[in-house]
């Protein structure tokens, strides 16, 4: 196990003192990224603006950590919250959360937490009906709107704060997924997270490599072996599942291609699993014509994606505006970090909650194209919800899902 430690502030405190500053973590298969404080934080701007403010923020702030961490809006018109980190630590293999320094430290000793109420917002019949109005839509629509991305949500209520610590280190059994906590505002000791654990890579950029790996189409896994091979068989085998991918991978590559030498899906459409679900997923790898172009940029390019919007992307955004009754916020944005060399690493923040003291708002979305049904989606984003109710400790019986 390699450890490396980013640039540090000469000032920043010792270890027991950062306990209590705000934190961000990524944890993948292959590497856990930590910071802790908040130096400085990106000016504010639309997605479009983002690679520009970026580059002046690291021109104008070259006393700190060569790095902005951060989570991004689902509306691209919206600002992100990226920062500068005080102090960033970088381990590469497995590692054990309990272990990161002032992250261990911050989780519950005491009494379990009780779940106070569970509220499904909108509530599995009302999601349904927009399933519905999104498929009349489409078919109003003579082949122009060919898919959309609904989502729904939980609202949850506890006797006490949610320990943020205590949540990562359950979502992190499952080694499939990246788990994430990002605070969505200036802070010190308090103020919203965006926790989660997302499989899903919207893009990486180091150098002149690129990568993205979509996911679509989506199935329940099961504890019985013998089902859970035929929940992985018949998605496999689902035309209508196959035809949701077959858009995302289609768009991004359509996007990337004028920026590569090369760009190819070398091992193809393939399942993806994880600890509550099955996935069609497609790896996607290139070599680009630039390796000045940033992250930033192609993030910008490609978000938001078929996965999380529909097809086409501004027709798809207009209608979730439409038939969804909540804002998503940071669902379905993304969160990870980018560098003054232009590299970065930015996954979906998919399987996520907006967290705030006692209480959090879980989410979950589905794809809807033709051959949807309002039942599947809500089975569907029922299945999704899984790994955060787990991690809360929420009775599915009870969670109103």
């Amino acid at each position: 196990m390699a450890t490396s430690l980013a640039r540090l502030d000469r000032n920043t405190p010792p270890q027991s003192a950062n306990a209590k500053k705000p934190f961000y973590i990524l944890k993948t298969s292959g590497e856990t990224f930590f910071s802790l404080g908040q130096n400085a934080v990106l000016e504010e701007g639309p997605l479009s603006t983002l690679s520009d403010r970026t580059a002046r923020f690291f021109r104008q702030h070259q006393d700190g950590p060569d790095i902005l961490v951060g989570a991004l809006p689902f509306d691209p018109a919206r600002s992100a919250f990226l920062f500068q980190p005080t102090r960033v630590m970088r381990v590469q293999g497995k590692h054990n959360l309990g272990h990161v320094p002032g992250f261990g430290a911050s989780r519950s000793t005491g009494e379990p937490n009780r779940i106070l109420s569970v509220s499904a917002d909108p509530a599995p019949d009302v999601f349904g009906k927009s399933v519905l109005a999104g498929l009349e839509a489409m078919a109003a629509s003579q082949g122009g709107l060919q898919k959309i991305v609904l989502s729904r949500s939980l609202k949850v209520f506890a006797s006490r704060d949610f320990s943020i610590a205590d949540l990562m280190s359950k979502l992190a059994l499952d080694e499939s997924i990246t788990v994430f906590a990002t605070p969505l505002c200036r802070q010190e000791t308090g103020g919203a997270m965006l926790v989660g654990a997302t499989p899903e890579l919207l893009v990486e950029k180091r150098g002149n490599h690129i990568a993205s790996h979509p996911l679509a189409g989506s199935a329940k896994r099961y504890a019985d072996d013998v089902d859970d091979r035929r929940s992985a068989d018949s998605l496999w085998a689902s035309d209508k599942d196959r035809r949701e991918h077959a858009m995302v991978v289609e768009s991004i590559m359509d996007l990337l291609t004028p920026y590569c030498f090369e760009l190819s899906a070398p091992e193809g459409m393939a399942l993806r699993a994880t600890a509550s679900m099955w996935h069609l997923g497609t790896k996607i790898v290139g070599r680009l014509k630039d390796a000045s172009a940033s992250s930033e940029h192609f993030v910008s390019l490609l978000h938001p994606t078929p996965a999380v919007c529909g097809v086409p992307r501004a027709a798809a955004h207009s209608k979730i505006g439409e038939l969804e009754t909540y804002d998503r916020d940071f669902y379905a944005g993304a969160v990870g970090w980018c560098d003054s060399a232009g590299d970065g690493r930015w996954f979906v923040s998919i399987r996520c909650a907006e967290v705030e003291g006692a209480k959090a708002r879980l989410y979950a979305g589905a794809g809807v194209v033709p051959g949807s049904t309002p039942q599947g989606e809500i089975a569907e984003t029922a299945a999704k919800f899984r790994a955060m109710l787990d991690a809360f400790g929420i009775d599915r019986d009870r969670s109103g899902i």
